[in-house]
């Protein structure tokens, strides 16, 4: 595979699959002091890494989960932030700003703060009540934040009496960082061949999806098109798509559609139909292509957007070297103060 370490990325997920354990302690202990809810207010693109884990958590728990962004937390507040509440973050540095001001926010009105860092001995690391620390970096962050919010929100449930599968999805778990790699080897000649279909379009790109694979696209559009390579991007979620964007649709267009294997999966499908009978160039990456030995159906339906983002930080690679442009390049980002 082209400019990659495979052993890196796998032992980076088998440490952060490591931290299960850890996890699921600080959940039970969490739901044992009377939990009343769970704000997942983490800043910038890292926020999205948690969002699969957090509509998971809407849909089958009642704990009550509130989706903010860290630095509007701060502006305008939220009644509901107060001693029984566990607020999550994430931060590969462990030093963003607006993360760190949220932390003292919420710990001021007695709030709990769980953090997962990728750096240990950080402000986010060390201020924060509950720390997470495994190694993380931008080619693998991803997918470790992803894992590690999905078995915090299971571990919440099954805290709460509300999961009783906890067992054998880590099982399973264990098995998901060969796997990753193994769906990196597959997709590999895909994404060299995606790359040169995409770079160099005179139009901006849409992504697209939906349910856990939504939050990739907008992930990979924002912070790696956008942030990392100046490429104009639209991110737009498949539902939304026909109310509005799909008018954009026709020829020299290109929409690329992430698929899970999630009940939203109709979703994805109904955009899959429509692209090309518009005339719009179609590209579709699918969770369901990859072999995933040994995981269920349901854990598929689980880890989707963890797969979707390992197969494009292939993706991410070959337009970085058609580009020229290396995705550690900036022109504002930690470059000067705004």
């Amino acid at each position: 595979m082209f400019n990659i370490d495979p052993q890196h990325h796998l032992d980076t997920q088998r440490l952060a699959v490591g931290a299960a354990a850890a996890i699921r302690r600080a959940a039970a202990a969490e739901v044992a002091r009377g939990l009343d809810n769970v704000f997942f207010a983490s800043a910038g693109g890292v926020a999205l890494l948690t969002y699969p884990a957090a509509k998971l958590l809407q849909q089958r728990s009642s704990l009550p989960v509130f989706i903010e962004r860290a630095a509007e937390l701060v502006a305008i507040d939220n009644a509901n932030l107060g001693p029984r509440s566990l607020v999550v973050l994430c931060s590969v540095s462990g030093t963003t700003k607006e993360a760190v001001a949220i932390l003292h926010a919420a710990q001021a009105k007695g709030a709990r703060v769980l953090t997962f860092t990728g750096t240990p001995g950080t402000p986010l690391a060390t201020l924060s009540d509950i720390n997470i620390a495994t190694p993380a970096a931008d080619d693998t962050s991803s997918e470790t934040y992803l894992v590690q919010t999905l078995v915090l929100a299971l571990a919440l449930m099954e805290a709460r009496g509300e999961f009783a599968d906890l067992d054998e999805v880590l099982a399973e778990l264990s098995l998901l960082p060969q796997a990753l790699v193994a769906a990196k080897e597959q997709f590999e000649p895909r994404a060299a061949e995606l790359a040169t279909a995409l770079v160099g379009r005179d139009r901006p790109l849409m992504f697209t999806g939906a349910g856990g694979a939504w939050y990739e696209a907008w992930y990979f559009a924002m912070c790696i098109l956008e942030e990392m390579q100046w490429i104009w991007t639209r991110p737009i979620h498949a539902s939304d798509f026909f109310h509005g964007t799909f008018e954009l649709v026709e020829a020299d267009v290109a929409v690329v559609l992430l698929a899970g294997e999630d009940s939203a999966r109709p979703l994805a499908e109904r955009v899959k139909a429509f692209v090309p009978a518009t005339g719009g160039d179609l590209f579709v990456i699918d969770a369901a292509e990859f072999e995933l030995a040994g995981l269920s159906a349901a854990t598929r339906a689980l880890v989707s957007p963890v797969v979707l983002a390992t197969v494009l930080e292939r993706l991410s690679v070959h337009i970085e070297a058609l580009t020229g442009h290396p995705l550690t390049t900036r022109r504002y980002y930690k470059r000067m103060e705004y």
